[in-house]
This record gives structure tokens, C-alpha cells and sequence, in this order.
């Protein structure tokens, strides 16, 4: 096992532990744990059950499809924002390439 699949095994369990811990069941813990994806997320997860303990299982999977839901957002930004500085800089480039006379 590799040291980030380590990690990523560790961050499951911790949200495990806690989602049993207000019990919940282990396996609903693991789908979200798959569905979250990083263990990042996961981690913002189970900071969310220790501080909120949430009363259902819709709480739960609320919160869970907020935080994909916000990363999905984060993604599309991080994109956008290369996408930007791609095009700014072919007209920067472009601006500085010497004309061509014919």
C-alpha cells in the first residue's frame, strides 16, 4: 500500500469511528468516504459529525453533497483561472510579436 492510500485508509477510518460513534452505520460511512473522495474532505467531514452531530442520516449526506458540491466549485475556478492566464498571456505575446509586413 502506497504511503497516500495509507493516509486516505486513515481518513476513512476516523469518519467511520465517527459516524458509528452517533450511530450511524460503518457502511453509509464508507460510502461517503468513497463519494468525498480526498482525504482532505474526508477529514472536513468528520470534523463536521464531532461538532454538529447531526440527528439523521439526511443531515449527513447534506453535508457531504455541500462539501462535493463546493470542491466541484473550487475545481471549476482553479480551471477558469488557468484558462484566463492562457489567453492573457497570448495577447501579451502577441501584443510584443513584431508585425508582419507583406
Amino acid at each position: 500500500m502506497t504511503p497516500n492510500q495509507q493516509i486516505w485508509v486513515q481518513a476513512r477510518d476516523r469518519l467511520v469511528a465517527a459516524v458509528t460513534g452517533i450511530g450511524f452505520s460503518a457502511e453509509l460511512a464508507e460510502l461517503m468516504a468513497r463519494q468525498l473522495g480526498s482525504p482532505k474532505a474526508i477529514d472536513r467531514m468528520t470534523s463536521y459529525v464531532y461538532q454538529a452531530r447531526p440527528r439523521t442520516e439526511e443531515m449527513l449526506v447534506d453535508e457531504m453533497l455541500a462539501i462535493c458540491a463546493e470542491i466541484e466549485t473550487w475545481r471549476e475556478k482553479k480551471e477558469s483561472q488557468e484558462a484566463q492566464a492562457q489567453y492573457n498571456a497570448r495577447l501579451y505575446y502577441k501584443k510584443w510579436e513584431p508585425a508582419e509586413e507583406e
